[in-house]
């Protein structure tokens, strides 16, 4: 029997490697890198895992900005982080205005991530800051993190940032 055996961290975007708005953050002028989001994504990266953005980015469908100005805020991103992030998928879909089996918690853009990088699901993480992404991390077998306190929940582990889900990540390593 064979099995994958890359490991990577799935990372929602918004509210966890960029500070959340209350609103659509589209405008790289308003796109911030939170504190610690390069440490952390380094040391992941030294650990030996594949970083892999997942992002829901429903404003496109909305007509409220484009695929490009989302591929901008990414490019800040990736420099901010000296170029660590090995990929980035976003879903373009909102369900008031077309399906789409990649928007989360839908696991689309983590199968296609799992395919392109062989990763194992049981040696990943997905970190994010909803309940959504941590149903999509579960529907391929990956485990998850939430981040923040955006929404009251009882989801395990439930942390304050990148900085503790990072330190958890490496304290439960293989």
């Amino acid at each position: 029997m064979t099995y994958a055996p890359n490991k990577a961290v799935f990372l929602d975007r918004d509210g966890v490697l960029n500070a959340e708005i209350g609103d659509y953050v589209w405008e790289v002028e308003k796109f911030v890198v939170l504190p610690g989001v390069p440490e952390s994504l380094a040391r992941l990266k030294q650990a030996g895992y594949y970083l892999i953005v997942v992002t829901n980015q429903a404003g496109i469908a909305k007509q409220l900005y484009s695929a490009t100005e989302v591929e901008a805020c990414h490019q800040k991103l990736q420099q901010a982080c000296q170029g660590l992030i090995d990929a980035f998928y976003f879903a373009p879909g909102h369900p008031s205005v077309s399906e789409s089996l990649s928007r989360k918690p839908g696991s689309l853009m983590l199968e296609k991530a799992m395919a392109r990088f062989h990763l194992n699901p049981a040696q990943s993480w997905m970190i994010g800051d909803r309940y959504r992404d941590m149903e999509a991390g579960a529907r391929v077998g990956v485990r998850g993190i939430l981040v923040g306190y955006s929404e009251a929940t009882t989801y395990q582990p439930h942390v304050a940032d990148l900085l503790a889900a990072t330190d958890l990540i490496l304290a439960t390593a293989y």
